[in-house]
């Protein structure tokens, strides 16, 4: 049902009374009213917090750079907390292995950062999703009709494991080369 517009009876009443509410009598802004519009926030009650913005969630068809541009704000608190940010490793030479006081510090920042801002994997690969284990075992027989050998769901139920007890590497690489148009493929499916 994703992507479709479900009216219930509730929401047709209420849309019925603002469609009748707008009949006669003065326009709302003579009167004082405030009205929500598209391009400003609803009311919101007094005494309640605004909403806290929701995590980004990846779509199947994000880049390495929208990736990244999604990460900052992960990072940041990261930062912000002491924690560890992936792909920098400090100033210059290889980076070096980090202490177990680093560690815990990453950690700690992590269970902060983590809920807020690190993205949320698609849809279609969230183990939040109770059709995500369809869309895994789909993707696995996309893949095997386009001729990779070694190719199963992974125990997890949602990931795609390549290559098999042999590691076989034409299947791991085929698999890679041709998992997004199979998962695209899938997806349009639904």
């Amino acid at each position: 049902m994703r992507g479709h517009l479900l009216l219930t009876s509730a929401s047709m009443t209420a849309i019925a009374l603002v469609a009748l509410s707008g009949c006669g009598g003065e326009p709302a802004e003579k009167q004082g009213a405030k009205v929500a519009t598209l391009a400003s926030a609803a009311p919101s009650a007094e005494g309640k917090a605004p909403a806290k913005p929701q995590r980004p969630r990846e779509r199947l068809d994000t880049t390495p750079e929208e990736y990244e541009a999604m990460l900052v704000p992960y990072n940041k608190c990261m930062k912000e907390h002491g924690g560890i940010v992936k792909g920098n490793p400090g100033a210059g030479g290889a980076p070096r292995p980090a202490t177990k006081a680093e560690m815990d510090k990453t950690e700690d920042a992590n269970r902060i950062c983590e809920p807020q801002f690190l993205p949320l994997p698609p849809w279609e690969k969230d183990p939040a999703n109770p059709e995500a284990r369809d869309f895994a075992r789909d993707v696995v027989a996309c893949l095997k009709e386009k001729g990779v050998k070694y190719v199963a769901v992974s125990d997890d139920g949602i990931s795609i494991a390549l290559g098999g007890d042999q590691n076989d590497s034409r299947s791991i690489r085929l698999g890679l080369e041709l998992a997004p148009e199979c998962e695209r493929q899938v997806a349009a499916k639904k």
